[in-house]
C-alpha cells in the first residue's frame, strides 16, 4: 500500500479530491479500453455489472497507490459499494450541468467517496470531469452554468489526466462530465466507496503534526476541524481550543446571504465550544433548513460536549428539531457513543427521515457496541428501502458484535432492492462467524455472474 502524504491529505481537505496514478502499464489500460469498447458495441452499458463483465478492473483498485489513497481518506477496511457505472462521452457530445450526485449526504466528514477511473488519456477537448475545488462544503453554487465560482473560491477545473489515473472525490463535490469536442470516445468508470470504521488515528503517512494552513486561509477554521477529525484527535473532532467571538453574532451569521460566511460562523461557534451549545440547540428548530444544517455542522464539530443536549433534542416535539438532532448525533463519530439508546428509540420514530438518520447513527456512533443491533434488526423489516440499506451498512460497521443480526441479514439477501442485498452481504462478511459466512457463500454461489456469457456465447 502506498499511502497518501500529509500534503495530499491537506489538499483533499481543502479541495475535496485527489488524483493518483496506478502502477499498471499503459498496455493494461488499453486492454481495459478495448474490452469496454467491445462490451458497449455488443451489449451496451453494463451498469452495476461493470466489474463482473470486465474483471481486470479489479486490478485498478488492488493497485497500491489506489488502495493507499482510499485507505488514507476512508480508513482501513473501507467498503466498495455495489453501485458502479461506466460513463461514456461520444465524440462531439454535450456535457452535463454541474451537479452533485443524487443521494447526497451534505455532511463534511468523509464517509462516502466517488472514484473515477480513466482507461485512456483524457485531454481537455475529450470531455474530462470538471470539478469545483472546495465545493464539497457548499450546498449551493452561484454563477452561470458551466464555470461556476464560490465566494472567494476557485472556478471549475477540467481534470485532464493520463490513462490509469483514478480521481478520488468527496461524494458532495460539485462536478460534471464536460462536453467532448474531439473525434475520440471517452470512457470513465465510476465506483462508490464508504467508510466502515471511524478514525481513531491518521490512516495516511502522517508525521502527527497539526493542521498547516499554507498560503490559503479562506476556510482555515473549517479545515483545522476536519484535519483533527481525520486524525482521530481530541475526542474525534472536538475543537483544539476555545475560540473567540460573539455567540449571538455567529448565530446570526448562520443565516447570512453568503454561504461561505454561514460556514465560517458554524465552525467559529464550534471553536467556542460548550458555551455555544444552548444557542445552537435552539437553532435546530429554525424555520430555515439551511440555518438548521449550519447549526448541525457546528454541533458535530463540538463533539462529545454537545451529545447530551442533542439527545434531549432528539426527543423534541418539533419534527425538524428531532430530525436534525438525530442526523447530528449520527455525525458525531465515536464521541456520540452514549447516544446509542436515544438513537435506538429514534429508529422507531414516525418520521422515516428520522428513522434513516437513526440507523446511520447506530452504525457510526454505536459501532463499538452491540447495543444498537436489536433496533437495526427491526429496521431490516421496515418498508422503506433506504432505511433497510442504512441498517445493513450500520450492521457492517458494527461487524462481529452484530452476530445476532445474522438470520435477519441472511433474509435480507433476498430483498427486492439490489443495494440492500449488496450491503447485507458485506455485513455478513464483516460479522465473519461460520453461520454468517455460510449464508454469504450460499448467496454468492447461487447468484454468481459469468462474465464470459454473452448473447453470442451462452454456454
Amino acid at each position: 500500500m502506498t499511502k497518501l502524504t500529509d500534503e495530499q491529505m491537506r489538499d483533499f481537505i481543502r479541495n475535496g479530491f485527489v488524483a493518483v496514478k496506478t502502477g499498471l502499464p499503459r498496455e493494461f489500460h488499453q486492454e481495459v479500453w478495448d474490452q469496454t469498447e467491445a462490451l458497449f458495441e455488443e451489449d451496451g452499458n453494463p451498469g452495476n455489472n461493470l466489474m463482473a463483465r470486465i474483471p481486470d478492473v479489479r486490478k485498478v483498485f488492488d493497485d497500491p497507490a489506489v488502495d493507499g489513497a482510499l485507505a488514507g481518506v476512508l480508513g482501513d477496511n473501507y467498503f466498495m459499494h455495489p453501485h458502479r457505472h461506466c460513463h461514456y462521452r461520444p465524440p462531439h457530445s454535450e456535457g452535463q450541468k454541474i451537479h452533485r450526485d443524487s443521494f447526497t449526504r451534505r455532511r463534511h466528514r468523509t464517509r462516502w467517496l466517488l472514484t473515477m477511473y480513466y482507461p485512456q488519456d483524457t485531454t481537455v477537448d475529450m470531455g474530462p470531469t470538471g470539478v469545483v475545488p472546495g465545493s464539497h462544503y457548499y450546498n449551493q453554487l452561484t454563477g452561470p452554468i458551466g464555470i461556476k465560482k464560490l465566494e472567494g473560491g476557485k472556478g471549475e477545473v477540467a481534470m485532464a489526466v493520463e490513462a490509469g489515473t483514478v480521481l478520488i472525490v468527496h461524494y458532495d463535490l460539485w462536478h460534471r462530465g464536460m462536453g467532448n469536442e474531439s473525434d475520440k470516445k471517452r470512457y470513465m468508470m465510476k465506483f462508490l466507496f464508504a467508510r466502515i470504521e471511524e478514525p481513531a488515528a491518521p490512516s495516511w503517512e502522517s508525521d502527527g503534526g497539526d493542521w498547516v494552513a499554507g498560503d490559503d486561509h479562506s476556510h482555515n477554521v473549517i479545515w483545522d476541524h476536519m484535519w483533527r477529525w481525520y486524525s482521530g484527535a481530541a475526542k474525534n473532532g472536538s475543537p483544539a481550543a476555545n475560540g473567540n467571538g460573539s455567540i449571538p453574532g455567529h448565530i446570526a451569521d448562520l443565516g447570512a446571504d453568503a454561504e461561505g460566511t454561514r460556514l465560517e460562523a458554524a465552525y467559529h461557534l464550534a471553536s467556542i465550544g460548550e458555551a455555544a451549545i444552548p444557542a445552537l440547540i435552539d437553532t435546530l428548530g429554525h424555520e430555515s433548513e439551511m440555518v438548521r444544517r449550519n447549526a448541525s455542522y457546528a454541533l458535530t464539530a463540538i463533539g462529545a460536549a454537545a451529545v447530551p443536549a442533542l439527545i434531549d433534542a432528539s426527543r423534541a416535539e418539533c419534527g425538524d428539531t428531532r430530525s436534525m438532532a438525530v442526523e447530528t448525533l449520527a455525525d458525531t463519530s465515536l464521541a456520540g457513543a452514549e447516544a446509542v439508546p436515544a438513537l435506538a428509540q429514534a429508529s422507531t420514530d414516525a418520521s422515516v427521515e428520522v428513522r434513516r438518520h437513526a440507523a446511520d447513527g447506530l452504525g457510526i456512533a454505536g459501532q463499538r457496541s452491540a447495543d444498537g443491533v436489536p433496533a437495526l434488526i427491526d429496521a431490516l423489516g421496515d418498508p422503506d428501502e433506504i432505511l433497510r440499506r442504512n441498517a445493513c451498512l450500520a450492521l457492517a460497521r458494527i461487524g462481529a458484535p452484530a452476530d445476532a443480526a445474522t438470520p435477519a441479514l441472511a433474509r435480507a439477501l433476498n430483498d427486492e432492492n439490489r443495494y440492500v442485498r449488496g450491503k447485507a452481504a458485506h455485513a455478513l462478511r464483516r460479522i465473519g462467524t461460520t453461520q454468517a459466512t455460510d449464508a454469504l457463500l450460499q448467496f454468492l454461489l447461487t447468484s454468481q455472474y459469468c462474465y464470459s456469457t454473452t448473447k453470442d456465447s451462452l454456454y
